[in-house]
């Protein structure tokens, strides 16, 4: 892993993954320092919304006290929803960029360009930097799940 602000969400998808969650993680960046935090948290909260990236982005806000993150960067383990990077998109995130793919729920996957769309007011730069281990621990959590699943029955 070259990318080290990817290394630091990758921990934090690690964490998720202990909690039983599915493991992303991520972390916002401004002035080439890591002001927030999140991972995954829909089963500890039950909420649709726990999302690693808008965990993040709250937590973001809530340091710099402004739901404007001009400047910011946004790192992160998978490739975000839709939900996630329009999120992205209406807190003013200057950049995302994320180890793996998700074909199935990506929104760049899926065709959901919100970062570049010419009728949004704010556009945005994404980033695909391919990291095996971001894929890896996505691959590893859900491997464990099929076991336990298959044993249980």
């Amino acid at each position: 892993m070259q990318n080290n602000f990817l290394l630091d969400a990758l921990s934090l998808a690690h964490e998720a993954a202990s909690e039983d969650e599915v493991p992303v993680g991520a972390v916002i960046v401004k002035d080439s320092k890591i002001i927030a935090t999140g991972k995954n948290s829909r089963e500890k909260n039950q909420s649709p919304l726990g999302h690693a990236e808008l965990m993040a982005i709250e937590n973001a806000s809530k340091v710099i006290g402004s739901w404007r993150l001009n400047d910011c960067d946004l790192y992160v383990t998978l490739e975000p929803c839709p939900m996630c990077l329009s999120a992205c998109q209406q807190a003013r995130i200057r950049k995302v960029i994320y180890g793996a793919k998700d074909e199935k729920g990506g929104a760049i996957c899926l065709g959901y360009h919100v970062h570049s769309d010419e009728k949004l007011n704010h556009r945005f730069e994404v980033v695909y930097e391919p990291d095996e281990n971001c894929s890896k621990v996505l691959k590893d959590f859900f491997a464990k799940k099929r076991v336990k699943a298959a044993t249980s029955t």
